[in-house]
Formats: structure tokens, C-alpha cells, sequence
């Protein structure tokens, strides 16, 4: 077999750890794999501050929340595609306070947020369309794509389990790794050429 790899890729005395390392340069091709399968798709994560002004009054529509919540809670119904930083979400709670669509009441060292009427007539005028996260979580970019969770998932599983072959098998164990490797790799890119 034609192998890119000499018969014990992680060094004579197996894995090695350190700067510059075997170790080192596993850990570093698990982390790329990793951030690989992390690209969010085209768009990303942001949204604009109309939509997160518009998440923050669809939610409390339904109940009071404070904005730890109202956080959570969009990226939740997002199906983690969206999650609002609290730098944006903390201010646009306060520019509607300010606006007098919401009001804050402080419950257990925290300030916990609910509508006004105005508040609620605002939001009444919004409820034809979809909700901001809504539109994050549909199409190709969902998270219920297996594009972005059980292919990224088993690419990581695989990385870790090769790492763990690394710094626990005998010579023998890693050649063996790195011919199923080898073979999966081939077998992936049979699934592109099928087309």
C-alpha cells in the first residue's frame, strides 16, 4: 500500500508530546478539522439589530424573561444557527425601555422584562411574519441539516479516536489506524465522484 506515513507517524517512542511535537501536530489537525465543520454557512451567525429587536418582542409576547433567557431562548429556537450576544441584546432591551415598549422589574437580583401595551400593540403588528429565528433555522443552512450536525459530529468522534490511538497504541495499532484512515478517505471521496 502506498503510504504517506512512515510505519509509526507519531515518533519511535510513541506519542510525544511538547511544542512542535507529534502530539502537537495531531492536536493541531483535530483543531482544523474541528473549525472545518464549525464554518457556518453563507450569512452566518449575525443578524441585523431590527431582527434582534424584533426576536427580543416576539418573546416577550409570550412571557416575561430576562435577557439571559431571551438569549437562550432564541438560540434554542434557532436550532443554535443564532445566538445574540448579550452586547446586543442588553442594549436593545434598553433603547425599548426607552422607547416605553417594555418595562423592567427586578425579581431575584435580576431585571426581568415584560411589554408594555404599547409594547404589545408593536409586536401585534409583526406577528404575519415569520420570527427572526425562524428564517435562521429553515434551508440549507439548518442545524437539522446533517451537513451541519451528524457529519461534523462524526467527523470530530473520528479525529478523537485516532488521537486516542496515537498516544495509546503499540507501532502495530497505529499502522493499522492509519490504514483505516487511509481507507476511509478513499471511501468519502467515492461518494463525491458518484455524482
Amino acid at each position: 500500500m502506498n503510504n504517506a506515513f512512515p510505519s509509526n507517524p507519531f515518533g519511535g517512542s510513541g506519542f510525544g508530546s511538547g511544542p512542535g511535537g507529534p502530539a502537537s501536530a495531531i492536536f493541531d489537525a483535530m483543531d482544523q478539522l474541528r473549525k472545518t465543520f464549525e464554518q457556518r454557512p453563507s450569512g452566518g451567525s449575525r443578524m441585523a439589530k431590527g431582527d434582534v429587536r424584533t426576536a427580543v418582542l416576539s418573546l416577550l409576547v409570550e412571557k416575561p424573561m430576562h435577557g439571559y433567557q431571551i438569549i437562550n431562548e432564541i438560540a434554542e429556537r434557532s436550532g443554535g444557527s443564532w445566538k445574540p450576544s448579550a452586547g446586543s441584546v442588553y442594549p436593545t432591551l434598553q433603547l425599548l425601555a426607552d422607547e416605553g415598549l417594555i418595562e423592567a422589574e427586578e425579581q431575584n437580583g435580576r431585571k426581568t422584562y415584560s411589554l408594555t401595551e404599547a409594547g404589545r400593540a408593536v409586536a401585534a403588528e409583526h406577528t404575519e411574519t415569520p420570527a427572526p429565528w425562524e428564517s435562521q433555522s429553515k434551508g440549507e443552512g439548518s442545524h437539522d441539516n446533517p451537513r451541519y450536525t451528524a457529519l461534523p459530529k462524526a467527523g470530530v468522534d473520528l479525529a478523537a479516536a485516532a488521537a486516542a490511538v496515537g498516544r495509546s497504541g503499540s507501532t502495530e495499532q497505529v499502522q493499522q489506524a492509519v490504514e483505516i484512515l487511509d481507507e476511509a478517505r478513499r471511501r468519502l471521496y467515492s461518494i463525491l465522484a458518484q455524482d
